[in-house]
This record gives C-alpha cells, sequence and structure tokens, in this order.
C-alpha cells in the first residue's frame, strides 16, 4: 500500500447523498478479486448511457475533473453491502482522498485498508469546498495528513480528525499484511522457540 503523507490535487463535486456501494460499484463487476480495472465501472448506472457512452451531465465525467485525486460527496457516502470492491473502485478512478460528512461505517473502515483517505467534516464545510469544487474547478486543494489539515489556496483552511492508529497506518502505507510483517522479526522468534517445545508440530 502507497503511503500517503500529504496530497495536492484537483478536487471533483458529486451533490449525492446516501451513495451506496452498488452506485459505487454494481454487482455484475463483483466477479474479479484483483483491485484494478475496476475504475472504469465506478458509477456505472449513473455515469453511462444505456449505449455505454458518457453522461455529460454526469459531474465525474466532466473534462475539468478527469484527474480529480479528492472527492467531495455528501452524507452516508458508501452505505449499503460490506463490498470491498466499492474503495477499490473509487481507488482506481484516481481518488485518494474522499471528503464527505459522513461515511457508512464498513465503507470508512475498508478506506483506510486500502490507501485511502475518508475525511468528515461539518456539513457546512463540504457545502463550501463543493461549491469551490464547482465554481475554480482547476483550483487544486491540499490535504496534509501529518497537521491534519485542508487547504484551497488563499480560499479556505479546514482542520480534521482522524484516529491515530489509523493515521499512522495511511502514513506509513501499512495494510494489515504490513502490520502483521512489521512483527516479522518476533514471529521468526516464536516460531524458533515453539519448535523446539513442540517440535511434532512441525513434522
Amino acid at each position: 500500500m502507497e503511503k500517503f503523507t500529504k496530497l495536492t490535487g484537483i478536487a471533483a463535486p458529486l451533490r449525492m447523498i446516501n451513495v451506496d456501494t452498488d452506485i459505487i460499484i454494481p454487482k455484475q463487476f463483483l466477479k474479479t478479486v484483483k483491485r484494478t480495472g475496476l475504475g472504469v465501472s465506478a458509477f456505472y448506472n449513473i455515469r453511462y448511457n444505456e449505449d455505454g457512452s458518457a453522461k455529460e451531465d454526469f459531474s465525474l465525467n466532466k473534462t475539468a475533473y478527469q484527474k480529480a485525486s479528492i472527492l467531495i460527496t455528501g452524507e452516508n457516502f458508501g452505505c449499503g453491502s460490506s463490498r470491498e470492491h466499492a474503495p477499490w473502485a473509487i481507488l482506481d478512478m484516481g481518488f485518494k482522498c474522499i471528503i464527505a460528512p459522513s461515511f457508512a461505517d464498513i465503507f470508512y473502515n475498508n478506506s483506510f485498508k486500502n490507501g485511502i483517505l475518508p475525511i468528515e467534516l461539518p456539513q457546512d464545510q463540504v457545502d463550501q469546498l463543493m461549491q469551490s469544487a464547482e465554481d475554480n474547478p482547476e483550483a487544486t486543494i491540499e490535504i496534509d495528513l501529518e497537521n491534519q489539515k485542508i487547504t484551497r489556496g488563499n480560499e479556505m483552511s479546514f482542520d480534521f480528525d482522524i484516529d491515530p492508529f489509523r493515521k499512522h497506518c495511511l502514513m506509513n502505507g501499512l495494510d494489515d499484511i504490513g502490520l502483521t510483517l512489521e512483527k516479522k522479526a518476533h514471529i521468526a522468534e516464536f516460531e524458533t522457540s515453539d519448535k523446539q517445545k513442540r517440535s511434532w508440530l512441525y513434522e
């Protein structure tokens, strides 16, 4: 998992609330167990017309946001099922940070495990960032994880909260496997000791 320390990028606005995981990545795309390749199918039912062409009025299809790495959206983002394909699809679209008033718990937890920073802000602050992203799409936002601060030029600056353990994992690029490997020396020490005590288990 890539380390997340500081991110500067374009923010894309998605003015929707209660965006569930079936909206993020519909069930027909859940056959893969790979974390890549899902970005093109993200938001499929609201992103494309029946003939497969892109919907011009869908915000994430607009040229200004094609290289966006920050998603600003409404409350209860990621509700619905627990499918981990949802954060996979978001990440594969290029989004490394999502800003919203609230998230569904499972999606929130899965985002951290996949290197995405979900930030909860008060509704009025989300509204300000959303409006600014719509009015000036070329302007960038800086996400400073170490100092837990969001800035948009000289226009606005907001602090955000994050669990210290999750912050540590993101800043050091540690997923569940990475956390386990941090204890590699202790694991090896235990195995050596255990082989002496219960050698029959290793035969």
